[in-house]
């Protein structure tokens, strides 16, 4: 067996894939929350947004790429879920409690993984494949995302489910983002602290502002 079959088949080998795959994923989210901070604008400045993003011609591709970044993701996660549990065959003795076990994010990663993937498929379905209108602006006619966004925030059960979504990302953010730089064998006793500070900050940011977006259209048309 080559090296390469070695290192896809090894426990490290699926922690570093995962980690390089949730890091290039937590740089996507960065870029998507930049794009619908843009809600809190006019309609045309998102509209135009949008429009010129679905229109580049790389977008296909770049949509493909990260559908299956995402799912190489989630799988990765899944198999290291089922290895672990493998090797803890007393998975009902009683845990040690050392300090430094399990936190609740960490423990819950396969779980709250599984939710922001049900997340997503809602999310393409309401949005990129929901009600298309239209809307003209300088003489170009392009479709009026902005609407379709605002009428399905004005579901209440939508927007609390939507809420409690990005409160899961960002459990899972909280957890996945600090255990890349250990899965990559980055990690410093020096610099520990500020790494899982730092994902807890992108956690909250990032989550918090997606979660605000939803509430603030919902109240905007109430």
């Amino acid at each position: 067996m080559s090296w390469i079959g070695k290192y896809t088949k090894s426990s490290i080998g699926k922690k570093q894939m995962m980690a390089v795959s949730g890091l290039l994923l937590c740089g996507f989210l960065v870029a998507h929350l930049a794009g619908n901070l843009l809600l809190l604008c006019k309609p045309e400045l998102f509209n135009e947004y949008s429009h010129k993003l679905v229109n580049n011609p790389f977008i296909i591709p770049m949509e493909i790429g990260l559908v299956l970044l995402f799912v190489f993701h989630l799988t990765m996660g899944i198999l290291l879920n089922i290895e672990n549990s493998r090797a803890r065959p007393d998975k009902y003795a009683m845990k040690s409690r050392t300090g430094r076990g399990a936190t609740f994010a960490s423990a819950n990663m396969i779980y709250t993984g599984l939710i922001i993937f049900v997340f997503l498929i809602i999310h393409l379905k309401t949005f990129k494949y929901g009600t298309q209108y239209m809307a003209t602006y300088g003489g170009v006619e392009m479709r009026d995302l902005y609407r379709t966004v605002m009428e399905s925030f004005q579901s209440f059960p939508y927007t609390l489910w939507y809420v409690f979504a990005m409160l899961c990302l960002g459990i899972h953010l909280s957890h996945g983002f600090a255990s890349t730089f250990k899965s990559l064998g980055l990690e410093h006793e020096k610099y520990n602290c500020t790494i899982e500070l730092l994902g807890k900050v992108y956690a909250v940011v990032v989550a918090g502002a997606f979660a605000f977006l939803a509430a603030s259209s919902y109240f905007k048309g109430v």
